[in-house]
């Protein structure tokens, strides 16, 4: 059955979450996941750029029309790229509309906690459900070295459940926390009344989500220390792409049982 809003809101057990920007990924992770969303880490891990700031409307319209129709069970949130919705809330509210509409998904994310709580007011006041995130916030981040744990003083650590409330208050129906200590984490998911969901934040949050291609090791570079890699798939490729390039270069593939042979019959061969 296709999760709703509702069950986020009420559930009592881990939410389990993941990103996902293709059919293919879309259809094997969604039998297994309650919520697949469509982040901008897309033009980190499929484009090769260093941040999540390249990523523009076009892209998330495009990878999340084809996560949305390839999943029939997991909520699809896209994420608002940089860029989309800080000016006004006009322009949110005009590109989340957008975004809703193009790729059928069920709520859109964006960055930011209390500077953001009057957007997210307005988008949900226009029934566009929202996930907010706070914490590390990629989008802010312009550099690779800039990916730093966050709230580990006292002032930052208060500011954030500030920011907490501020996205709860707006009409949010859960919010990731980025990279922040464990008793922090623990702080902001007692006195949160909507789910929490972690990346690097513990187990201690109501969910948790990771870059899927960093966890299955698919990922350029090293993966950051909150991140368990449940296999390494990029050895396997690329041993694979090294054996079919050996067979082409020695003549072995195609084979005999991958290559057409000549008919006397009129039906033609598939090609499939």
């Amino acid at each position: 059955m296709k999760k709703k809003i509702s069950d986020f809101i009420q559930n009592n057990t881990p939410i389990v979450c993941l990103t996902a920007y293709t059919a293919p990924m879309a259809m094997m992770a969604d039998k297994h996941c309650d919520l697949l969303l469509v982040g901008d880490s897309v033009s980190m891990v499929l484009y090769g750029e260093y941040t999540t700031q390249k990523a523009d409307m076009e892209m998330m319209i495009r990878h999340g029309k084809a996560v949305a129709k390839s999943a029939e069970h997991a909520l699809i949130v896209v994420d608002m790229p940089y860029g989309s919705y800080e000016e006004t809330p006009e322009q949110a509210l005009q590109n989340a509309k957008w975004i809703m509409e193009e790729t059928n998904c069920d709520a859109v994310k964006l960055e930011g906690g209390s500077e953001q709580a009057n957007t997210i007011q307005i988008l949900t006041g226009n029934n566009i459900p929202v996930m907010a995130h706070i914490g590390l916030t990629p989008q802010s981040v312009a550099t690779p070295d800039g990916y730093r744990v966050q709230g580990r003083d006292n002032e930052a650590a208060k500011q954030l459940i500030k920011d907490m409330k501020a996205v709860e208050r707006a009409g949010a129906f859960c919010v990731v926390i980025e990279a922040v200590p464990e008793p922090l984490a623990a702080a902001l998911t007692s006195q949160a009344n909507i789910p929490t969901i972690g990346i690097g934040a513990s187990a201690v949050c109501d969910g948790q989500i990771l870059v899927t291609e960093d966890m299955l090791g698919l990922s350029l570079g090293k993966p950051p220390k909150f991140v368990k890699q449940y296999a390494m798939f990029a050895d396997n490729i690329e041993n694979a792409i090294q054996t079919y390039a050996k067979d082409v270069k020695n003549r072995t593939f195609p084979a005999p049982e991958n290559t057409y042979k000549a008919s006397n019959n009129s039906k033609k061969d598939k090609a499939a």
